[in-house]
Order: structure tokens, then sequence, then C-alpha cells
């Protein structure tokens, strides 16, 4: 609608007039009613749901390694198996997993304790001066790791796969953290004896805090197969004197064998 300049000007006082009495805002054409608007509920305000953190539950490293052995069908699943597994810190510091040597259809099963330097580096256990005086002691009664007839070889593994630092002696811990593979390599190789070399490995299959001097000399158990401690050739090379007590274990071997 068009206004007229008259209307135009009358209603521009009648703003200016309003303006001077303090209107300063602008009125709709329906009334508020301020006492409804004061009476209405208010919003609720929207609370956020409380963040619940999630704590992951601590894994159980020896019984996580029992699973995993006990789903190891042959040997070559059990090696695998163990170079996948990382519960244990030794394996951030070593070059190889030594699984085992030698022919696992023996006989005779041989468990020493852990790599060593050259071990670590060659991947296979008993490689260095330790392990060459012990090729010399097993050839005294007829054994090698390179023979090809079962009545004739030797099947060589470690409690560890994994070089300790400073080729110090295993720990409580990593011991009972390995020992489920361990048993499981025994029964997937079902060899008819095990040579038990040095301390470790006689605590750890033996369960017993005695050391090798007093195991030494008769035969053992371990999972229903007649096991023989034996002094490590390590200790040997520091103690000649031992190497005749170590002689008398080996003839026992022998004559274990002999008896089929």
């Amino acid at each position: 609608m068009t206004m007229e300049p008259q209307e135009y000007h009358e209603a521009l006082a009648q703003l200016a007039w309003q303006v001077e009495l303090g209107a300063d805002e602008a009125i709709g054409e329906v009334a508020v009613n301020r006492y409804e608007e004061k009476a209405k509920p208010k919003p609720k305000a929207v609370v956020a749901p409380p963040v619940v953190e999630t704590v992951n539950e601590p894994v159980d490293i020896s019984a996580e390694a029992t699973r995993l052995a006990a789903g190891c069908g042959d040997l070559e699943a059990l090696r695998a198996t163990l170079e996948g597994f990382d519960g244990c810190a030794l394996k951030r510091g070593a070059r190889n997993t030594v699984f085992s040597d030698g022919n696992p259809a023996a006989r005779v099963m041989i468990i020493g304790e852990a790599p060593g330097r050259d071990e670590d580096i060659q991947g296979k256990p008993f490689i260095g001066r330790s392990g060459q005086l012990l090729d010399k002691m097993l050839a005294s009664i007829g054994l090698s790791r390179n023979a090809e007839a079962p009545e004739d070889a030797v099947y060589i593994t470690n409690v560890l796969p994994w070089r300790p630092p400073q080729n110090r002696d295993p720990l409580d811990e990593e011991k009972a953290m390995m020992k489920p593979f361990l048993m499981r390599h025994i029964e997937l190789v079902k060899p008819q004896v095990l040579m038990l070399v040095g301390n470790p490995s006689n605590q750890t299959l033996l369960e017993t805090s005695q050391g090798v001097t007093r195991l030494r000399g008769q035969w053992h158990e371990v999972a229903g197969i007649p096991a023989l401690p034996i002094f490590h050739p390590a200790y040997l090379m520091r103690a000649p004197a031992k190497k005749r007590e170590a002689w008398a274990d080996l003839l026992m071997l022998k004559a274990k064998l002999d008896e089929g």
C-alpha cells in the first residue's frame, strides 16, 4: 500500500515521539504474556553419557603359551608358533630362534639350557666350544647329531629358544613361560630317553631346586620318559676333574639304549 506524503510525515512524527518517551523496542501485533513464559519449564540440558575407560585385562602369558603349544600338531607348527610368540622379552634381543638340531626320529633327545653367542648367530643349539665337546662325548658312545639312523642319532633342543643377555642363567619366570613349548616338543618327538644337560634343564623338567651334582648318577622321569641328568660341557671345561663322572653317566645312557 502506498502512503500519501502527509501520512508518511505523520507516521514519522509519531515514531519520533515514541522514541522520546523511551520506547526503544518494537512491539509485535500479539501481546506476550510474560507470566506464561516464566511458568514454562526450562528445557533440560543434554548431559553426555559418562566416558567409560576400557581396561584390558592382563594376559596370563603362561596360560597363553600352554594354549598355543597344545595347538601345534607337528614340529614345523611348533617352530612357527615359537617364532611368532612375543610373550618372552628375550626374543627382542636375540638374532635367531634356536629351535633344534639333529634327527627328530632319534631315540635320544638332549635338552640344554639356552643358546649362547654362537648358537644365537647360527640358529642351532650346542655349536660353540661346549657343543664341540658334547659331540665328542656323544661320539664316545656311538651317537651323533648328524646320524641318519635313529639308533645312532640324537635330537637337541634347549629350555629357552632365545639367548639371555651376556649368557646369564635363565630366570625362573622365563623357564616357566617356555616350559609348555618344551613339553609339547618332547611329546612330538617321542624320544625313548632324555638327557638333561646342566642345572636349568634339570630344574625345569624335574621341578627341583637341586643341582646336577646331586641329581646325576641316577635315572629320573619326565612325562613317563627316562631322564638322565648330566654335567654341562661348559662346566666340564672349567672343571676337567668332573669328566670321570660325566663318562660314567654316558655309560649309563649307553646301557639304557642297549637294553632297547
